[in-house]
């Protein structure tokens, strides 16, 4: 798999317009323009480069690590370095909107670096893309405005700064259409739960938490066709607990009817419930629950 640690080496490689910064490009189609369009075809690859784009026109398709872009209008996605991307020959990228790369190391020593970090939607996939509605594009683009006219300017020792200050207002207006969506597709969450549990459910039942242990949340996600990310973020904004605190729920809730079958074995309880070390079941049932297996166990026997 190739893989591109500049910017520039990247472009080359997509047969793209050099950018004018040696860590940053920014191309905008307005009018009757369309973006630049990359080589027809590529194998696996990857780069060490933040991508944000607004795609609003656009035919073909793009995959994204497992995953195949669709793009419909007003759709906006993000890529995060060490991403892998590839397309074939039927993809026909005429588009409009804008698409902004930037070299991680760009932003390195800024507040911006830390802040990007904490947003999720550069690791969700394509059915997780942010939809825009007009308004929405139209303040997203006038940020991307600001963006160009600093980027075409001569540069002086503000540009960066400024620059950098525009891409944190556009990853907060991100962020903020991004929770609007979540609500809006409140529906789809709820399903989303229902999935969720729906899976444990069936490790469950299946002997494989016995045999297998406690399935990962990345194991989860990929059984859900969703990222392990959108997952995670889903769950916390339908319920307020995380991805973890859910699967630890579902293990407390099926480990109390074990204990209370007749000559329930604690130990046994913990090895059917994928736990290698009984202690370390001990220490969530009694986490979770406030009193310890044993004591749960003799409060039930008392009533």
């Amino acid at each position: 798999m190739k893989h591109f640690s500049t910017l520039s080496s990247y472009f080359e490689y997509l047969e793209l317009p050099q950018p004018e910064h040696p860590m940053l490009s920014i191309m905008s189609a307005a009018g009757d323009d369309f973006l630049p369009c990359p080589k027809e075809s590529s194998s696996p690859i990857t780069n060490d480069c933040y991508t944000i784009s607004l795609k609003k026109v656009v035919s073909g398709e793009l995959n994204y690590g497992r995953t195949k872009y669709d793009f419909e209008n007003g759709a906006m996605f993000f890529m995060s370095p060490r991403q892998v991307l590839q397309w074939d020959k039927s993809a026909v990228f005429e588009q409009k909107g804008f698409s902004i790369n930037f070299h991680e190391d760009f932003v390195k020593g800024t507040e911006l670096a830390q802040q990007i970090k904490k947003h999720g939607f550069f690791s969700y996939s394509a059915n997780e893309a942010l939809h825009l509605s007009p308004s929405e594009e139209k303040q997203m683009e006038s940020i991307v405005e600001n963006i160009v006219i600093e980027y075409h300017n001569n540069q002086d020792a503000f540009s960066k700064d400024i620059i950098i200050s525009q891409l944190s207002t556009l990853l907060k207006y991100a962020n903020r259409f991004y929770e609007r969506q979540f609500i809006n597709r409140q529906e789809m969450s709820i399903d989303l739960l229902e999935q969720f549990n729906q899976r444990l459910e069936e490790y469950y039942q299946s002997g494989q938490l016995q045999e297998n242990g406690v399935p990962s949340i990345e194991e989860i996600a990929h059984k859900l066709s969703v990222t392990q990310r959108y997952l995670s973020d889903t769950l916390k904004k339908e319920t307020g607990k995380t991805t973890t605190e859910h699967i630890q729920l579902f293990l407390i809730n099926e480990a109390k009817d074990l204990l209370l079958a007749p000559n329930a074995s604690i130990s046994e309880t913990a090895y059917q419930l994928g736990f290698e070390y009984p202690q370390y079941f001990s220490r969530l049932f009694k986490k979770k629950v406030g009193i310890t297996p044993k004591e749960f166990i003799e409060s039930h026997a008392m009533n």
